[in-house]
């Protein structure tokens, strides 16, 4: 391994003449570009806790009207990653998202793609590219980059979502930006999860005769997750997990270019955990309780939690329940992939 050079070893006034025309050495931070063996990692383990998080996200419903907030939501800041960042991961931003009955989100789009996972509450609805769809408990719906979207609820009670966007990548490369536009005129039919792509495997014949739809299906019901997720529990061997990734059923590709999305089930007693993976993660608990120990770090999470964990992080999940626990994961593997660097150790 060899000894680098250090700045100091330089004489000042090579120093002072490298300033003035903003220049820098490379090989005394050549270790800190390129450490051996594994990354340097800022991010530490996080878990957001939602008895907690929950009535400070009501009270911002008393104390700001959404007229004032456009979006009323409490971002999840890693304080390792410096908290006015905005960031659960280095690649990942999270969200909790409060809308009260009677209240519209208005129409807009942006360049970084965002999902809404939904977490409590009934009667909220999200419009995108005028498809409106409702919004149930557990359910996954996409909003990509540049199509158009508003929320709105016409039920009772407050309706809670996750929000789990790209925009710490596309705001690191000064591509982050919003537009706003009228409401939208919501066609009547219902969302796509409920006609033209209901069942794995089948899909519109028309499709067959034209390019594939970068984002045919938007919304992805936590019934039927689940449904599926049982389904693999009851024939999952002892070492097997059930493990299920949202995709885009026309290509059998993840439903959005940067960030990955799953669903898990772990048993009663089942514990988790995968190789290491060169991609940060993040794991909302759906339904279960247990113990988590992430690099080291242990913690207790319970329904509703969100956990965030770094690149190259050890994992392991404990269900401590006598049901199944069940969990949706967000990571950035799909952008890896893409650039070529995604490992599994």
């Amino acid at each position: 391994m060899s000894v680098l050079g250090t700045l100091e070893e330089l004489p000042q006034s090579y120093r002072d003449n490298l300033a003035k025309v903003d220049l820098v050495p490379l090989w005394p931070a050549l270790r800190s570009f390129l450490p051996y063996g594994a990354p340097e990692r800022k991010c530490k383990p996080m878990i957001w806790r939602y008895a907690q998080a929950r009535p400070l996200l009501l009270e911002a419903g008393d104390l700001t009207p959404i007229e004032k907030a456009e979006r009323r939501v409490l971002i999840l800041a890693n304080p390792s990653l410096d908290s006015s960042s905005g960031r659960a991961t280095p690649t990942i931003y999270l969200g909790l998202q409060l809308i009260k009955p009677g209240e519209t989100a208005p129409n807009h789009k942006h360049s970084p793609s965002a999902i809404r996972f939904v977490v409590e509450g009934e009667g909220g609805f999200t419009v995108v590219e005028g498809e409106k769809m409702p919004m149930e408990r557990g359910d996954l719906i996409l909003t990509p980059s540049g199509l158009w979207h508003e929320h709105g609820h016409s039920g009772s009670g407050p309706v809670v979502w996750l929000d789990a966007l790209d925009l710490p990548l596309v705001y690191s490369v000064e591509a982050s930006y919003c537009v706003e536009g009228a409401p939208q005129k919501p066609t009547n039919a219902p969302d796509r999860s409920q006609t033209q792509y209901r069942r794995a495997g089948l899909m519109p014949y028309s499709a067959l005769l034209r390019q594939p739809d970068r984002y045919p299906l938007r919304r992805f019901p936590w019934r039927e997750v689940r449904e599926a997720l049982n389904a693999l529990t009851s024939h999952a061997g002892r070492d097997e997990h059930a493990h299920l990734a949202y995709i885009n059923p026309e290509t059998g590709t993840e439903c959005l270019p940067i960030l990955g999305f799953s669903a898990l089930a772990l048993r009663p007693g089942e514990t988790y955990a995968p190789p290491r993976r060169s991609s940060s993660a993040v794991f909302h608990v759906i339904e279960g309780a247990g113990d988590a120990e992430i690099d080291g770090a242990s913690m207790k999470f319970d329904v509703s939690d969100t956990i965030a964990t770094p690149t190259h992080a050890r994992i392991q999940l404990r269900n401590n329940t006598s049901k199944i626990a069940y969990f949706f994961l967000v990571d950035d593997a799909p952008m890896q992939r893409k650039l070529g660097f995604y490992e599994e150790f």
